[in-house]
């Protein structure tokens, strides 16, 4: 069986990536591959931590297949946009690519945790990877920086010293506000290494918010076999994907960037109502479901999606997040349902045990603002308890394992659910409450 093989020369590299995965090849790459300018536009992507993903590719030519699975079929596309994959580690590459004034931007997907912050939002200095980083940087050892705010100083301190001009950072993570998270992270640890780059940063680059959705699947065996047969390639690294997808963006992109819009992606002023009604709708229902299907004995959203329980109680959490968005009711209720309908596809196995990792860092994002503001106005919203409920419950050990590196305070505390909420929100419950 023939393996995957270039037929024309890969794009020329205008783009960086860091956390090479099946996310972005199924949601940023693909935009990029599908515009109309794509022969403009290669990324070079680097994985996260382990090599495997790059060296794999790499033997493919950078290519992979996306399969399209809808509810009947599937369909099959080679995106070409990868004209070079690395791995985490090759720090010279990172740096030689960030030297180039031919790059225009630099995408993230790298989890919530990644970012590295403190309690109060900005850079947790007191972490040790965070010290090291410091640490090398000031002493010019770039190579040597561990954090994904390290890499992109180290990036931007490269970049600086050869002159590449403006550049722009887009993270794509489900954060609110993720281009203040990324910015943050990047001019705090800026100023500790080296104040005049921190002002350069400032100058010269810019951080861009976006929402990002497409279901993304971990790729099975099965997966792998069926790719071979439709296909008649040997792919070791397909995607599995969903038909849907969406990219909302807002920000500026001093250096130019590829044609999206022309394949669906939207640019906003201002992109806090459509992230609201992502992180709140979507990722606070899919907590809901791992957790609260977990429970069940459930194994995929859609599984627990037709839970006739499970349902009535994300309807619950629906109605309560709803009342406090800012967008039309007619777009909210379409939104809504469908999320009902690509939940539903059974071909899309979106198993729980994966939505419910890193709880603690996802839980105080995707549900306690709709807690927070329902409790300013006087009552608590029984949706909202219940997902926190069964969070708890999978901390006991009621649900899916817990996967989770951050979980052993919060699962120390499972006892005491009050105690929990300390541990999310020290503000809440307030002084007095039962």
């Amino acid at each position: 069986m023939k393996t995957l093989r270039r037929a024309t020369p890969a794009p020329p590299v205008r783009a960086i990536h860091l956390g090479l995965g099946n996310f972005f090849r199924a949601h940023q790459a693909w935009y990029t591959a599908a515009a109309p300018d794509a022969a403009e536009w290669g990324i070079a992507a680097f994985t996260g931590r382990s090599p495997a993903l790059a060296d794999i590719l790499r033997v493919q030519d950078a290519l992979y297949t996306l399969v399209v699975r809808g509810p009947e079929r599937d369909e099959t596309t080679t995106p070409e946009s990868l004209s070079e994959v690395h791995a985490g580690t090759d720090h010279d590459a990172w740096r030689r690519l960030w030297q180039r004034p031919e790059i225009a931007l630099a995408t993230l997907t790298v989890t919530e945790a990644a970012y590295r912050r403190g309690p109060d939002g900005g850079l947790d200095d007191t972490d040790v990877a965070v010290q090291d980083d410091i640490a090398a940087l000031r002493a010019g050892e770039a190579q040597d920086v561990r954090t994904v705010p390290g890499r992109l100083v180290a990036g931007l301190a490269a970049r600086r010293a050869a002159g590449g001009g403006p550049v722009a950072i887009v993270s794509c993570d489900n954060l609110p506000d993720n281009a203040d998270v990324a910015g943050r992270a990047v001019h705090e640890l800026a100023g500790l290494v080296d104040p005049a780059l921190d002002r350069w940063i400032g100058d010269n680059v810019s951080f861009v918010t976006t929402v990002v959705d497409r279901i993304t699947p971990a790729t099975s065996p099965v997966d792998l076999a069926s790719v071979a047969r439709l296909t008649g390639h040997a792919d070791a690294v397909p995607v599995v994907t969903e038909p849907y997808h969406e990219w909302i963006l807002s920000g500026h992109f001093p250096a130019g960037r590829p044609a999206w819009d022309a394949v669906g992606a939207r640019f906003v002023t201002d992109v806090l109502p459509h992230e609201q009604r992502k992180l709140w709708l979507l990722n606070g229902g899919h907590s809901l479901l791992a957790y609260s299907g977990g429970a069940r004995g459930h194994a995929t959203v859609s599984e627990a999606l037709a839970d006739p329980i499970c349902r009535q109680v994300l309807e619950r959490w629906w109605d309560e997040a709803a009342r406090h968005l800012t967008l039309p009711g007619a777009e909210i209720a379409a939104y809504r349902a469908a999320l009902v309908e690509r939940w539903s596809n059974p071909r899309i196995e979106h198993r729980l045990e994966q939505i419910a990792a890193d709880g603690s860092q996802k839980i105080p994002i995707r549900i306690l603002p709709v807690l927070r503001l329902s409790r300013a106005e006087g009552h608590l919203p029984a949706g909202a308890v219940h997902v926190l409920a069964a969070w708890i419950g999978h901390l006991r050990g009621r649900s899916t394992p817990i996967r989770d590196a951050a979980a052993a305070p919060f699962v120390a505390a499972a006892a005491s659910p009050r105690d929990v909420l300390a541990l999310l929100d020290p503000g809440w419950p307030p002084t007095g409450s039962s």
